[in-house]
């Protein structure tokens, strides 16, 4: 196993493998953990220089039961079983999520007419423990919604979940049991062939014998590097808006909306974070790297917000980010095995590919086999559990055990999000360390809080940068 981020790639057979992942986010590194349960060399490629830097950090963040899924649709399969596979790796692995369960609330009459058609869809879907709430029983649930909602659908099982540590898992798990994962590696070109595929990257040459595309936003352009044009994705950008945690007590569920014709809306919905979060906007893009925020879609997030939680706008805010997910004018995930080329696309796999990556793992899994990719036995993979980042959960700084064993876990350096210099120092030396500030944020939460940094960022960096330079000079 080896994680590598600079320098030149093997040669020869070091570079030689039964299979090649390209794209390391929380769908490509789900699929190098599955195949990490079989005898195969396995190399799961990066253009980043960290796992889970695009789409897979900036989603929503919500753990899907699939009620409003399309019936018979891939997706709906998917994120139904991929619910139930996620709440349980979650379990065993220590990946915080909270099942808060949701509400789609109706403003209108049309709204509240549609609520007994989602229920009934549901159901169609596997999903029967929906029920219709009226007005009175969705205003003792939720107290501070604003006026004028009229009913709300009940779906249980609908939770909260951190994205980042279950990117992370998947990846370390794939590590750990002898993917190699390769980072800061864009390949250029691919060159087809037999029995192996030449993928030219700016780092060197890797050759396949079977190729997997889960490159999210960019399926479609690798798609087209051997010679497919099935699909092309439209970047929908989301922006969100993340309130102070003395917001949380201002929501108990996850508040939807009616679904429109470009997604499921603006929501809003407790973190495991302790926050808040409001969004996201719907806007199709040219651009593939269009993440900043907006004044005018900031403005229209909070008028929405300010209709559905009133006293939210009274919070503070503490962050606002976008994320893009990969549209391809098709309300289905593009999954597609071709035999020929002994390769699979993962595409247009958007919002629910959090909840659905580990049934869309085993479904490539079976894909790879009808390429003719002789899997073996099973094999089982090295066993894994998480620093947790939940606030329902024990953090590290109240741990009197843990502080008694090692005082690093009690020494608070980031004081807005309550991170420890053990903490710190866990992820810099971790399997898969981070390859900058925000990889150390999304893993610790250091820089994360109310002051962006402005107060620990300095002694952050200078931890980051004294671990930086002694795994340096340890190579």
């Amino acid at each position: 196993m080896s994680v590598t981020r600079t320098g030149p790639l093997p040669a020869g057979a070091d570079a030689t493998y039964d299979v090649v992942v390209v794209g390391a986010g929380v769908v490509g590194s789900a699929i190098a953990r599955t195949l990490a349960r079989h005898p195969l060399r396995v190399a799961l490629v990066e253009a980043a220089n960290d796992v889970g830097d695009g789409t897979s950090k900036a989603n929503t963040a919500i753990l899907h039961t699939g009620f409003d899924a399309e019936p018979g649709t891939l997706e709906a399969r998917l994120v139904r079983e991929g619910h139930r596979l996620l709440s349980s790796y979650a379990q065993e692995t220590g990946i915080p999520v909270e099942p808060v369960g949701a509400l789609l609330v109706a403003w209108d009459e049309q709204q509240r007419a549609a609520l007994p058609r989602l229920a009934a869809k549901a159901g169609r879907n596997g999903h029967h423990t929906t029920g219709l709430l009226t007005a009175g029983e969705l205003q003792a649930r939720e107290p501070h919604l604003g006026p004028g909602a009229l009913a709300a659908l009940d779906v249980p099982g609908e939770a909260v979940i951190c994205p980042w540590t279950t990117t992370l898992a998947y990846a370390t798990q794939a590590v750990r049991s002898g993917v190699d994962l390769h980072l800061g590696c864009r390949v250029e070109k691919v060159i087809p062939g037999d029995p192996h595929h030449r993928l030219v990257t700016r780092r060197g040459v890797l050759r396949t014998r079977h190729l997997v595309n889960a490159c999210g936003l960019h399926a479609d352009a690798f798609d087209a590097l051997v010679g497919r044009e099935d699909f092309t994705v439209t970047p929908r950008r989301g922006q969100l808006l993340v309130f102070d945690k003395f917001a949380r007590d201002l929501v108990r569920h996850i508040l939807l909306p009616v679904p429109g014709p470009l997604g499921k809306g603006v929501l809003i919905a407790p973190t495991v974070y302790g926050n808040v979060m409001l969004g996201p906007t719907a806007e199709d893009l040219d651009d593939k790297t269009a993440t900043g925020t907006t004044a005018e879609g900031l403005a229209g997030l909070r008028e929405q917000g300010g209709r559905i939680l009133p006293a939210l706008l009274d919070e503070e805010v503490t962050a606002v980010y976008a994320g893009l997910r990969a549209a391809t004018g098709q309300e289905d995930y593009r999954i597609a095995a071709h035999p020929a080329l002994r390769y699979v696309t993962v595409g247009g796999i958007r919002s629910t590919g959090l909840t659905a990556s580990l049934a869309i793992a085993e479904h490539v899994r079976g894909l790879l086999a009808d390429c003719g990719l002789d899997l073996g036995r099973e094999r089982p993979l090295a066993r894994l559990r998480m620093p947790n980042l939940g606030e329902a959960f024990p953090r590290p700084y109240r741990d009197a055990r843990l502080i008694a064993r090692d005082p690093e876990f009690g020494a608070v350096v980031c004081h807005c999000e309550r991170v420890t210099r053990g903490e710190i120092r866990a992820a810099l030396t971790s399997t898969i360390p981070p390859g900058g500030l925000d990889g150390l944020r999304r893993r610790t939460r250091a820089r994360g809080g109310r002051c962006q940094g402005n107060l620990c960022g300095a002694e952050v960096r200078a931890l980051f940068e004294e671990h930086t330079e002694r795994r340096k000079g340890t190579r």
